[in-house]
């Protein structure tokens, strides 16, 4: 059964979590005492009815002021697939709460509300969602019932928020028009519009394909170099690590980057078990047939055409975390895959303006919350490709020397010309 995972999206109050408390209610996946916790808490707020956005709102402060501040994950299964959700914050201020929760997903939801329409945060979503990689979009049209289920309004929806994303994305997008207070059109088709003959919101999430890693050239990030030195294993070296991309078979010619040096895979291992091959996912150990100085942050990748970038000189879409602030010359620990080196960010190219998408140019430091494109230099060449071809080989995080606080996160992209 495939996993999809998933992130909402949107203005605040435009019923992100009520969506997300309706879907796993309405396909039965919500324990007996979580729905009587939510009962209460409803009560206690002067609710006439259960108020399902208290199903994902865990954090004391959410329930008090009713928005989504932390990332809230959720997970369910249906006959078809299984879940994993993660409900984002709508606030600007949360800004790296949403790109830290959707940075793993496949797909985004994001909720317009039917009667403000797309909106400044819309927009703001949208391109944090291009951001970030992610080929699919469903744009929930919510709050249908108090728009009269009017077809006019949801088509005008459409075609302005298709207008908006075009100008910076070519993300697949699909409508649909929903009241999550009501369950219209989220797992149960709503005979209140008559006039959509789409999926429902469920339908879709169990049906749609969503694409892996671009290619299927083998990649493993070595995570530890596996020395036993014991009766049984006398001579044993190897190298373990999670297959990120691929398949392996012993046999296969295989290039370990930055060196460069090339070798023969002759053993694969999960635990001590003996398999001829492996694949994406799988955590296995493997040896050679030469002696290699290979360490934890090298990567052996299939030998051959196409090997990935190396270069301590990179261009990368930070999303800065931390209220101190990133400034130019300041070292950082960068930690790509399970290569760790010092890094230094030699220049801020421009600051991304989150509301406007304005290029703002003469940034001398970012705070938190703050997107932008910086230039970086590393102690150790990075081996990489671009965030946009394969998340895994494509992003990065900062971490503060001396305390393994992660302060910031990025993604490396092309040199602008």
């Amino acid at each position: 059964m495939k996993l999809l995972r998933f992130s909402t999206a949107g203005s605040v109050d435009d019923g992100k979590s009520t969506l997300i408390g309706r879907l796993l209610y309405d396909s039965k996946s919500i324990f007996e005492d979580q729905m009587e916790e939510a009962e209460r808490a409803s009560k206690n707020r002067g609710n006439e009815e259960v108020n399902l956005a208290l199903l994902t709102d865990g954090l004391r402060a959410e329930r008090e002021q009713g928005i989504t501040i932390d990332v809230a994950y959720r997970y369910f299964a249906t006959p078809k697939r299984k879940f994993i959700i993660a409900d984002t914050p709508g606030h600007i201020q949360y800004t790296r709460n949403m790109v830290t929760g959707a940075s793993t997903t496949d797909l985004a939801i994001i909720l317009i509300d039917a009667r403000h329409g797309v909106v400044e945060q819309t927009v703001r979503h949208s391109w944090l969602v291009s951001l970030l990689g992610i080929k699919e979009i469903v744009v929930c049209v919510n709050k249908m019932d108090l728009a009269g289920y009017d077809q006019a309004v949801f088509s005008k929806i459409e075609g302005d928020y298709l207008k908006m994303v075009r100008q910076f994305s070519e993300t697949n997008v699909t409508f649909i028009p929903i009241s999550a207070k009501l369950g219209d059109n989220v797992v149960n088709a709503s005979d209140n519009m008559p006039w959509y003959a789409g999926k429902t919101l469920l339908d879709f999430l169990e049906t749609v394909q969503v694409s892996g890693p671009a290619g299927d050239s083998f990649r493993m990030w070595v995570q530890w170099v596996v020395r036993p030195i014991s009766a049984k294993w006398p001579d044993f070296r190897g190298y373990a690590g999670r297959i990120c991309q691929g398949e392996i078979k012993v046999g296969d010619r295989i290039c370990v980057q930055p060196s460069g040096i090339s070798s023969v895979v002759t053993g694969i291992m999960i635990g001590e078990q003996s398999f001829d091959t492996a694949r994406q996912g799988q955590s296995v150990t493997i040896t050679l047939a030469d002696d290699i100085d290979i360490s934890r942050g090298d990567l052996i990748a299939a030998a051959g055409l196409p090997q990935p970038e190396i270069s301590n000189l990179v261009e990368i879409d930070v999303c800065w975390f931390r209220s101190s602030a990133l400034v130019p010359g300041k070292r950082y620990i960068i930690r790509h895959a399970t290569q760790e080196v010092q890094g230094i960010v030699k220049e801020i190219c421009y600051r991304v303006n989150v509301s406007t998408l304005e290029k703002e140019y003469g940034v001398d430091s970012l705070t938190m919350n703050d997107i932008a494109r910086v230039r970086l230099k590393t102690a150790d060449p990075l081996v990489y490709e671009y965030y946009k071809d394969n998340r895994n080989m494509g992003s990065l995080i900062f971490i503060e020397p001396g305390t393994n606080d992660t302060v910031g996160a990025g993604m490396i992209v092309p040199e602008e010309l």
